[in-house]
């Protein structure tokens, strides 16, 4: 068994380079070996540079500037290889390998590990989190909730003496969610490994911790102490800090269902949807998409929402049957928007992917969110107004000087929101649009959406989120594991 590792942070410190306020700041706590610590905090509060420190990620000089001390077992955490394992908030970012049983074993190769006893380790950590996929599948055809898994499993493989998770749960469906809680547990409780979670999904692994700090947005601490006693004696003061707290109930109105009488903006007709062109993922779609309403699309990991959600905004072809919208959208050839050019899409289906960095562009949040407006000819005054106004709306408004790249994994996933919205689109078509989130910034997601909706655009959501299903109202659209057209989809109010 692989002896816990021993964490101390005193006054601890990161600021990036090109960023004139901190990340994170004055942060001291120990973390003794074999505790199990529930990280908390706003969104942008520095949670996952914390992380990344205790890691040994944040690099030298040229990166950042440190103020204060952190260690993992007395010594540099960059001086710790092995000792600590992360999984990083963005999954893609764990990826090394192009085949999941080489990229579960990369860790325990570079470890130097014995070669007979790589097999065993990786079959294991397979197993414990619930991705049951060949050894030689490729990684590049994993959901982004089954890449997270991977992550987790090439660290679980190398046993090492703090785990650090971020997010670990974010882009899972609840079974993944359930099975990835549960192969921590089995890791920790097998390994006795000091364990550290970033997760907004608090009441998931409230009774499995032991621990919760939480780090102050201004700097500092917030609290720190058994769950229990946190979340009973200072509930209402986190809840308003932007924690989420189990059990403290969200302050939005419940849409209304669908109106099963208007016209659709979008439909699908004997739709078969696919990534590369030639192997389909679903068969035999047929949906309506609600005008003035929201449609919301769920389902289990690998079950092809993204795909569809891709398809049906215009961005992949159909394999076989058709996308059409309404008339009122047509462009100059015709009502597939898959026909359409970019600038016909622009003002018609805006699209949110599921990584936010694959749509940012400029070097600032106002120039982002300015891209849009001009390339519809807009004039500056007009342009300016509809950044410095989505900003505020999004919380963003002190970063609009700051580089989309260096924002929180929530931030960036606000601003990608925001850019779409920025052009008015009768359609926005979101991948998880609240993940990450912390509760202020859920809160203003969620709204935003309602207002879309209530001015007349139809809203397509995935998530494995309940509770925006509930509170965007329209329809439900259930996606079931398996690509037939029988089971394709069904809705409800």
């Amino acid at each position: 068994m692989t002896a816990p590792a021993r964490i101390v942070a005193a006054g601890w410190g990161w600021r990036y380079a090109g960023r004139r306020l901190p990340a994170v700041q004055d942060v001291s706590f120990t973390i003794e070996p074999g505790e199990r610590v529930l990280l908390l905090g706003a969104s942008g509060a520095g949670k996952s540079t914390l992380l990344a420190g205790m890691a040994g990620l944040l690099g030298g000089a040229d990166e950042g500037e440190q103020t204060g001390d952190l260690r993992v077992d007395g010594a540099p955490p960059q001086a710790q290889r092995g000792r600590v394992g992360l999984v990083q908030q963005d999954p893609d970012a764990g990826v090394v390998l192009s085949r999941v049983g080489d990229d579960v074993a990369f860790g325990c190769e570079n470890l130097g590990l014995p070669a007979d006893a790589i097999p065993a380790r990786v079959g294991e950590a397979l197993e414990d989190v619930g991705l049951d996929v060949p050894l030689d599948h490729p990684t590049k055809a994993l959901s982004g909730g089954q890449k997270q898994r991977l992550a987790l499993a090439g660290v679980l493989a190398m046993h090492p003496g703090v785990l650090l998770l971020d997010e670990p749960t974010a882009n899972l469906d609840p079974a993944g969610v359930r099975e990835v809680r549960a192969a921590v547990e089995r890791a920790v409780s097998r390994t006795g490994a000091t364990l550290v979670v970033i997760e907004h999904r608090t009441a998931v692994w409230q009774d499995l911790m032991t621990r919760v700090i939480v780090v102050g947005a201004d700097g500092g601490l917030l609290a720190d102490g058994p769950p229990a006693e946190v979340f009973a004696a200072q509930g209402a003061a986190l809840a308003a800090a932007g924690v989420w707290v189990p059990g403290a109930p969200v302050d939005l109105p419940v849409l209304a269902p669908a109106d099963a009488a208007s016209a659709p903006l979008l439909s699908a007709h004997a739709l078969a949807v696919s990534r590369d062109g030639r192997m389909p993922v679903r068969t035999g779609v047929e949906l309506d998409i609600a005008r003035a309403a929201a449609t919301v699309v769920t389902g289990p990991n690998g079950a092809g929402k993204s795909t569809l959600a891709l398809t049906l905004a215009g961005l992949l072809p159909e394999l076989r049957g058709r996308v059409e919208s309404a008339p009122e959208l047509a462009g100059r050839r015709g009502t597939r928007p898959s026909r359409w050019t970019s600038r016909e899409l622009l003002t018609r289906i805006g699209t949110v992917f599921q990584d936010p960095e694959h749509q940012f562009l400029a070097r600032t949040l106002r120039e982002e969110l300015a891209v849009g407006p001009r390339a519809l000819g807009l004039d500056e005054p007009a342009v300016l107004r509809i950044a410095d106004d989505l900003l505020e709306r999004i919380g963003l408004a002190p970063l609009a000087l700051a580089n989309p790249f260096t924002l929180s994994g929530g931030q960036k996933r606000r601003l990608s929101v925001a850019t779409v919205l920025a052009t008015g689109p009768r359609v926005v078509v979101l991948d998880e649009p609240t993940f990450g989130q912390d509760r202020r910034g859920w809160t203003s997601l969620v709204a935003l959406l309602q207002e879309q909706i209530l001015e007349g655009r139809a809203v397509v959501a995935v998530t494995h989120d309940a509770d925006v299903a509930h509170h965007l109202g329209g329809r439900h659209v259930e996606l079931t594991a398996s690509a037939t057209a029988s089971d394709s989809g069904r809705s409800a109010a």
